[in-house]
């Protein structure tokens, strides 16, 4: 494995932070002795793409409400990232604002009465698209493929309470599942 490899599980990812401070990501960096920052790009109220609307049950075009991130490990860009929520549990909240939210989103949705109970992830790869913006985000060369994760959040009904679209440098990323049977 390469040093500047990084071995990424969704789990942490899925439960709010312990003691409600800080955020997941942040915590798992520095547990690695590493430091994972975020920059949020945008936050608030757009028309659900087609995947984000499947994904969340929508009707393409329907209001959502998203968060656009751009993740850092040790000042190196990562992973962009875009969370989705429904507008009728995410509107005028925290999701829908840029300052960092206390214990995660995760946490703040739990606050709001949704747990995520299941997950589902679909992982593809590709080539960067003909859009330089992605590949100067992320600060690699067109030639280099990037991984792509969609991954849905549902609650004990199995409601969507979110969606999630993360681009991650295939050649810096290894997902790791762990799963428990029975």
């Amino acid at each position: 494995m390469a040093s500047d490899e990084w071995i990424s599980s969704s789990m942490p990812y899925l439960r709010p932070v312990e003691g409600g401070q800080g955020d997941a990501w942040g915590a798992e960096a520095a547990a690695r002795g590493r430091r994972g920052t975020q920059r949020i790009l945008h936050a608030g109220e757009v028309s659900a793409p087609a995947v984000v609307a499947r994904l969340l049950g929508l009707e393409d075009g329907d209001t959502v409400v998203v968060r656009r991130r751009i993740m850092y490990l040790d000042e190196e860009p990562c992973e962009l990232t875009d969370s989705y929520y429904p507008a009728r549990i995410a509107a005028d909240t925290g999701l829908a604002g840029t300052a960092k939210i206390r214990g995660g989103a995760v946490a703040l949705l739990a606050e709001l009465g949704h747990v995520g109970r299941r997950v589902r992830e679909d992982v593809t790869a590709r080539m960067p698209g003909a859009d330089s913006e992605e590949r100067e985000l992320l600060r690699i060369g067109a030639g280099e493929p990037v991984l792509c994760l969609e991954r849905v959040v549902l609650d004990g009904a199995d409601r969507a309470i979110q969606a999630d679209m993360i681009t991650m440098p295939a050649q810096r990323q290894r997902l790791r599942y762990e799963l428990r049977m029975g």
